[in-house]
């Protein structure tokens, strides 16, 4: 997948219409501290759950099998999601994406024990995670990452793309233009040339002026709601250009 990142610097997260992002996740999290709070609990594990695969990456390029991964990635969000395990880690100059990733290498050197391994299955869990299609989609990346701290990085844009993109269908579908949205998103997610306005005019049945519009309108939104998603994993909107430039790059290793 590749973003369109034409005028990134665009309108800020907070003057979207009908804004969501008001208060970011991570802020959240970060104002907790050690007073865990219903509030903080749930940003966490719903940034969990969206950049989980990322870390699985992470652990299966340092050379674990599928199933060791598996139960390492379990077992650290257990750790992770205990009361007081954010106290201790330094919140990495802000960003959520480089925390998890240092709380994971601290896990991984520090606190993993293969001797006390669970049974599979016999342990809690904490977060549902698609293990079925994990192992497959890993196998499809895995084959451009030189280093595990790349491949987390890739495809955590990856997943924060496709959150995204999963939000402007889901207010294009609300709006009525859902069909509309399924053949124009290709101007958001592939490179120039992959279709011609014309080509998608004449598929939808409008004007060639028209779908031009309808595009451009598609990546305004595209920026505003990428900039939103990006300052829910930080804890200030001041770094959302700088973690731009270094997840996007991420596509160039």
């Amino acid at each position: 997948m590749t973003a369109d990142l034409t005028s990134t610097q665009a309108t800020p997260a907070s003057t979207a219409p009908g804004d969501i992002f008001a208060t970011t996740h991570w802020t959240v999290v970060l104002a907790a501290g050690r007073r865990h709070s219903p509030q903080s609990d749930g940003a966490l594990e719903e940034l969990c759950r969206t950049y989980w695969f990322p870390l699985y990456a992470y652990v299966r390029r340092r050379g674990h099998p599928k199933e060791d991964a598996e139960d390492l990635v379990q077992a650290f969000f257990a750790k992770l999601l205990e009361k007081n395990f954010l106290a201790n880690l330094n919140a990495e100059k802000g960003k959520f994406r480089a925390f998890l990733l240092a709380a994971l290498k601290h896990f991984l050197a520090n606190e993993w024990d293969r001797s006390q391994t669970q049974k599979r299955g016999g342990g809690e869990t904490l977060l549902s995670l698609d293990w079925q299609t994990a192992d497959t989609q890993f196998q499809v990346a895995a084959t451009n990452e030189p280093s595990p701290d790349q491949a987390f990085d890739r495809e955590w844009a990856l997943a924060l793309l496709a959150k995204v993109i999963g939000r402007l269908q889901s207010e294009c579908e609300t709006d009525g233009h859902g069909k509309q949205f399924a053949e124009l998103k290709i101007f958001l997610t592939a490179g120039k040339g992959a279709q011609s306005h014309a080509d998608a005019a004449r598929i939808l049945g409008l004007e060639e002026t028209a779908v031009r519009v309808a595009v451009h309108r598609l990546r305004k939104r595209y920026r505003v709601l990428l900039r939103a998603e990006i300052s829910q994993t930080l804890a200030d909107e001041a770094l959302v250009d700088e973690e731009m430039r270094a997840l996007f790059g991420a596509f160039s290793t």
